[in-house]
């Protein structure tokens, strides 16, 4: 059937305009499955510990040392590490934090708690919140430890936000508890990491370890 030039015209638009927007969208999923790179900034970052006794809970931080990590979003998989100066606990008692530093944590032998990523259970937004679980291994007290920690993240197009909370029964993984006589403490800690830091492109995080 011959069909007016008018008609084939738009045809061929109809046709233009399809192809196109296959295209549009195979961009868009493309863009959205490429590896991210974040780098974790100390400033914004914070590492809080929490432990009971019979009296009260103590509560206190850690400082960030550095961070990066890289995440393959078609995979799930993730590299690269967080890692906590040990010798910087503080709790607000100076004598409190010495024992833990001496007795505990003996962090003038392992100065540094490091946390390696390896693959992430969930699947995390192009932006926006998502709910996933990390998977790594926890390097604390000289000795690698398998954990899987529930983590909620939120991304945008140059920044993330990353909220982690986790128990370590340090007790258990063979550090000492550092109750007296007189005064019980829990023989675990909870863990709350509050990390956040810049968006940036894979070989610019792997340049700047």
């Amino acid at each position: 059937m011959n069909l007016p030039r008018r008609a084939h015209g738009i045809f061929r638009w109809r046709r233009f305009g399809a192809a196109l927007s296959s295209l549009l969208v195979a961009f868009a999923v493309s863009a959205a499955a490429q590896d991210r790179a974040f780098q974790l900034d100390p400033a914004q970052t914070s590492v809080k510990f929490t432990v009971g006794d019979v009296l009260h809970t103590v509560r206190g931080t850690f400082q960030l040392k550095h961070g990066s990590l890289e995440l393959e979003p078609a995979s799930g998989k993730i590299s690269g590490e967080i890692v906590v100066d040990a010798g910087s606990g503080n709790s607000g008692s100076g004598m409190r934090d010495r024992k833990m530093n001496k007795e505990v944590l003996e962090s003038n032998r392992y100065p540094e708690i490091v946390f390696h990523p390896d693959r992430i259970e969930g699947a995390v937004a192009n932006q926006g919140k998502s709910s996933v679980r990390v998977h790594g291994m926890f390097n604390i007290h000289g000795v690698d430890r398998e954990i899987t920690v529930p983590a909620e993240v939120e991304l945008s197009a140059d920044h993330w936000t990353a909220t982690v909370h986790f128990t370590v029964p340090y007790a258990k993984w063979g550090m000492k508890n550092p109750s007296t006589l007189f005064l019980r403490v829990n023989d675990s800690v909870e863990i709350d990491l509050m990390a956040a830091g810049n968006v940036v492109r894979p070989s610019i995080a792997n340049s700047a370890r």
